[in-house]
């Protein structure tokens, strides 16, 4: 069976996200002003004439009165809605927004990847002065790689796991009969150079799955840069990254942007991001672009209400600390104590067996209440020592004391009455919940494995789900039915279906929107503050640290390089590499980002709290 292109299954995804609920399209179109939204005026952005005109000689790209339709049943009737903009040769655009605001919708449709299901109703896209919109297949394959190319948001579903990296990187020379095989070959080590991976020689010849994130998203920019395309698209290529390799990938796209003259459109939800790399800014709100301007505009004069809100939910480094939660005792929940897992690979009888100490004598107490971070970068076994702790792989050495007991001998079956006592967050949550089951199902299996009745579960597992902020109607849905923050809502939910003592919440927010990272941090504050719950916080966001952890834990190559209060760690890091990591944060740099004071606080999903 053929599979659809990979840009296809990100569209679709996006589209998935839309349907936060079911029912019938509401047709309408919007007036210059709903709901607060202020529409752009005819005069702030030059429309498209009715036939493809010639575009100024200084802009690459030309999006005029674009729209793209919905199937019906969907949340609203169209993805994009009469969108226009320019983008400028030698310009970094920034098109923010958050998940369903139609991003990603505009860039599949300027590199002809929208699936069958939607289509572009009206408006124009001019490249080079061409409208491509209705072009024949033929033609937009010629275009896509030569003239505009595209960086995916996940690079290992991007990338073919069964061909190596210097194959891929050859095939969009081959598939434009661009060179002969020694050639590509000799342009494809040049472009592994190009973007900063080691040992070109040995990448060449590497499958992705052996490849770090960081070093997965250099393979997708060198793959996009083979046929020296003048406009680069990147859509959110730094989401899911840890706070040094983010910037060693923006460093990386500037650049390259620099240095070929090239024009780039980038696709974020991060505000940080943006004051790091953008020229322009266009900022999209359910389909519609509601701001556009310069980015010290938009950034320190934000004229929509849209805008400042999204401003206000970016994280910052707050160089407070955390006020600690009220108990009557404080007590000693989990303490652990020289702990060790060390990962091989290879054959040791031929001499290549690969040894990775990825928990290397960790050692912390945590007290009931409490929430202790975790921060590091990508492969500095952060995820590791959570496994460990809720006992998904088994320890090499040292001791996890959870309530005065040692949990780190036990076997599965000793282990299975303490489970529902540690409870974890996953990071994805679409990957964690069951598709084939409803929520309701999901969140009642497992309570009801373990000795409750079923219609106490039911009951519970309604009363957590209005907990978490989900209607009734959420226990009957399916997962696909559901925004990515809802349903890290649910997995939030089910986590707390047995009433655990201690939640470890692995990667939670990393891929979500900042005002529904927001959402998610004031839910989880709230649910320990209510039920004394200990927390382990694991994410490479150290932003996102500073706002819900009492202490933090850095981690490098397996070990504990510091630990402290927030107020230590950010600002009076002992540790080099500590400081390398807070000196990485997008956005913290003086006056890069205006503070939320001015916006009225922080924001939680309509909320200015």
């Amino acid at each position: 069976m053929s599979q659809p292109p990979m840009g296809e299954w990100h569209v679709e995804r996006q589209i998935i996200d839309l349907s936060k609920k079911r029912g019938k399209a509401k047709n309408r179109r919007r007036g210059p002003q709903q709901n607060g939204r202020t529409k752009l005026k005819r005069e702030d952005v030059p429309m498209a004439s009715g036939n493809p005109a010639a575009a100024p000689a200084d802009v690459a790209l030309s999006v005029r009165e674009l729209s793209v339709s919905l199937p019906q049943g969907m949340e609203r009737t169209y993805a994009i809605e009469n969108i226009s903009f320019d983008l400028k040769r030698g310009q970094i655009l920034c098109i923010i927004g958050e998940s369903g605001s139609g991003k990603s919708v505009t860039a599949n449709a300027i590199m002809g990847l929208l699936p069958k299901v939607i289509r572009v109703t009206s408006g124009a896209i001019h490249l080079n002065g061409t409208n491509i919109v209705g072009l024949a297949p033929e033609k937009l394959r010629s275009l896509r790689g030569r003239i505009v190319s595209m960086i995916f948001q996940d690079p290992l579903s991007a990338l073919n796991p069964l061909m190596t990296v210097g194959a891929q990187i050859e095939e969009v020379m081959a598939a434009h009969d661009v060179g002969t095989p020694a050639s590509r070959r000799s342009r494809a080590i040049d472009l592994l150079i190009e973007v900063g991976l080691p040992d070109p020689q040995l990448m060449y010849h590497q499958y992705p799955f052996r490849l770090s994130g960081g070093q997965r998203q250099r393979v997708m920019i060198a793959m996009a840069l083979a046929l020296e395309p003048a406009i680069l698209i990147a859509d959110e290529p730094t989401t899911a990254l840890d706070v040094t390799t983010q910037a060693q990938i923006l460093q990386l796209i500037r650049d390259i942007q620099r240095r070929k003259g090239m024009s780039v459109m980038f696709i974020t939800h991060d505000f940080g991001v943006v004051a790091e790399i953008a020229d322009y800014v266009v900022v999209m709100e359910k389909g519609h672009c509601v701001e556009h301007g310069t980015a010290a505009q938009v950034l320190k004069s934000p004229g929509h209400l849209y805008t400042r809100r999204l401003i206000a939910a970016v994280p910052h480094l707050t160089g407070k600390d955390r006020v600690p939660l009220e108990v009557a005792e404080r007590v000693s929940i989990l303490k652990v104590e020289s702990l060790a897992k060390t990962y091989r690979s290879g054959s040791a009888l031929f001499g290549k067996q690969r040894i990775v100490a990825a928990v290397n004598g960790v050692t912390f107490e945590l007290a009931s209440g409490r929430t202790l971070g975790v921060v590091g970068e990508s492969g500095s076994g952060k995820s590791s020592l959570g496994r460990l702790l809720i006992k998904l792989m088994e320890s090499d050495g040292g001791s996890i004391l959870f309530e005065g007991r040692d949990i780190a001998g036990l076997s599965e079956a000793e282990f299975r009455p303490l489970r529902p006592k540690i409870q974890m967050i996953f990071q994805d949550p679409f990957a964690s919940l069951n598709p084939r089951s409803t929520v309701g199902q999901i969140l009642t299996v497992g309570p009801v494995a373990h000795g409750m009745t079923y219609g106490e579960a039911c009951e519970r597992a309604r009363e957590l789900l209005s907990h978490v902020g989900l209607d009734s109607g959420a226990f009957g849905r399916y997962p696909h039915e559901f925004s990515g923050g809802q349903r890290q809502r649910i997995g939030i939910a089910r986590a707390l279906m047995f009433k655990p003592k201690l939640l470890i919440a692995d990667e939670a927010v990393s891929a979500l929107d900042v005002s529904i990272q927001a959402q998610i941090l004031k839910l989880l504050d709230q649910i320990q503050r209510e039920t004394g719950v200990s927390m382990i916080f694991i994410t490479h966001d150290l932003r996102v640290a500073s706002q819900i952890c009492d202490e933090i834990a850095v981690m490098h190559r397996g070990q504990i390089v510091e630990r402290g209060p927030p107020s230590q760690i950010f600002l009076d890091p002992k540790s080099t590499y500590t400081r390398e990591l807070v000196a990485a944060i997008p956005g913290e740099q003086p006056g890069s980002m205006p503070q939320h004071v001015g916006y009225g606080g922080h924001y939680f999903g309509g909320e200015t709290l």
